[in-house]
């Protein structure tokens, strides 16, 4: 699968946070977030890994007990099955990579 860039496609996942996947394969699914500042991702949990890397912007992210200033070029992993959550403190975009993927996050037909 090949995606060349394209600024469409993005839907709402929770106010103030809108995603693209934008390439997936058999074990996993690769995510654009476009993060607003002043909202939050609420804390939740779901079954696969999570990797992922800030590309701009500024966040506070909380995996499990623990919490992270995130600044550009910093990255994470979070293990299926652990709660995690952010606040969104600048504009930012992230990218992640799911494992397994998430049947939720593929595009629509």
């Amino acid at each position: 699968m090949f995606y060349k860039r394209d600024t469409s496609g993005y839907r709402q996942a929770v106010e103030g946070v809108n995603l693209k996947t934008l390439v997936y394969g058999e074990n996993t699914l690769f995510t654009e977030f476009l993060l607003q500042s002043g909202h939050t991702l609420p804390r939740h949990a779901h079954e696969q890994e999570q990797t992922g890397y800030l590309v701009s912007g500024s966040i506070r992210l909380a995996i499990g007990d623990d919490t992270f200033d995130v600044s550009p070029g910093d990255s994470w992993c979070i293990p299926g099955g652990v709660e995690h959550g952010a606040e969104i403190l600048a504009d930012s975009v992230a990218i992640e990579v799911f494992s397994p993927v998430r049947k939720d996050y593929l595009p629509e037909s």
